[in-house]
């Protein structure tokens, strides 16, 4: 009996598991996007995305996986199929947690003094080439810490997909615990957690060694 739940939980891991890689290869880039808008002089771009980050950061990641997942049904009266419903967690997730990392990257970048940028324009550099090639690797060395931070949040935060019934390994274990009576696939389900953002963990701090070139 011990091992089917744990062979159940670990399949409610792979799914935790693709949710967080996926959510981290979408947010990381449209974070970067999004934190160019914010700072963006053409003020109804910098608006915009500054009234996005608010709902974001200001509005409960359940609430938003909730209206992504129904409003193509209440809004076009389309049929919610269980494809969509995968899509809806990625793009709840993304989005949600695209906020956050602009704004990391917008302290990041706002924290390079701008001579670094006037040098640059001396050597010739365009915005472009300044932007990748002298003040990006420093943000990311500066930022890495708090990316860290929401990178771990969001493992824990996979859970939430519950909402719209994904299977995810917290939805397992309790699935099992009210089966059989028992907190005991919830304590395991717990140490997976544990050691998932231990993997995590270890793995971000191996990062920040490398970027520590100082």
């Amino acid at each position: 009996m011990i091992d089917s739940m744990i062979i159940q939980i670990c399949d409610g891991m792979l799914t935790s598991i693709e949710i967080f890689v996926l959510t981290l290869l979408f947010s990381l880039p449209l974070g970067l996007l999004v934190c160019w808008g914010r700072m963006s002089s053409f003020r109804p771009i910098s608006w915009l995305m500054k009234a996005y980050i608010s709902i974001m950061r200001g509005t409960p990641l359940m609430l938003q996986l909730i209206i992504i997942f129904f409003a193509p049904y209440y809004v076009f009266g389309a049929q919610l199929s269980d494809t969509y419903r995968w899509i809806a967690v990625i793009i709840g997730f993304s989005i949600n947690y695209a906020a956050y990392f602009a704004e990391i990257y917008r302290g990041g970048i706002e924290s390079i003094p701008k001579g670094q940028y006037e040098a640059a324009q001396v050597l010739g550099y365009s915005r472009l080439q300044t932007f990748f090639i002298i003040i990006f690797p420093q943000v990311i060395k500066n930022v890495l810490p708090a990316i860290t931070n929401d990178v771990i949040t969001l493992v824990k935060d996979t859970s939430l997909s519950f909402v719209i019934a994904i299977p995810e390994m917290f939805t397992v274990a309790k699935q099992i615990s009210a089966a059989q009576a028992s907190i005991t696939a919830l304590i395991v389900a717990g140490i997976f957690y544990y050691i998932f953002n231990y993997l995590v963990a270890i793995f971000m701090e191996g990062v920040e060694e490398e970027l520590d070139y100082y």
